[in-house]
């Protein structure tokens, strides 16, 4: 059983978390990294604690305490408007420091997203296809069912 936690974006801090528990059901998104027959337990969920990211320095500790293996970004540090401009440095940190792999995404992009960040400048001048390819190209009909 693999044992994540998952830190979401202070903007979303009331989000329920639905489309992030359904794709680790689902092995989608940034959960496509685990074996389809190994079941995905969350055992943290919380928010970074708003720009720049004070629960960065805390919440994984906690979350690895409840038995994470990794941590997951979810994917709203990419897709907001704009993205998160420490999300590359979260992951570093949280790889760093607490030696745990850091994912960057949750669920997939949903594509009613994807259809507005492909005719705007700002994701590639923040490259997010570096650290976000595995959801950019995740097929659309999973990326539609997730609008």
């Amino acid at each position: 059983m693999a044992k994540v936690g998952i830190i979401i974006c202070a903007r979303y801090q009331s989000c329920g978390g639905g489309k992030c528990f359904r794709s680790a059901r689902e092995h989608t998104g940034g959960f496509a990294i685990y074996p389809e027959d190994e079941k995905i337990e969350v055992v943290g969920f919380s928010y970074c604690g708003g720009c720049p990211g004070g629960n960065i320095e805390y919440v994984p500790e906690e979350m690895i305490k409840n038995g994470a293996e990794a941590i997951h970004l979810a994917t709203g540090f990419v897709v907001g408007y704009p993205p998160c401009p420490y999300i590359r440095q979260f992951k570093e940190f949280i790889e760093t420091h607490y030696k745990v792999p850091c994912v960057i995404g949750t669920h997939p992009i949903p594509q009613k997203y994807m259809d507005v960040h492909e005719i705007t400048s700002f994701w590639e001048k923040e490259n997010m296809m570096e650290i976000a390819e595995h959801l950019i190209n995740e097929d659309r009909k999973i990326k539609e069912d997730y609008d």
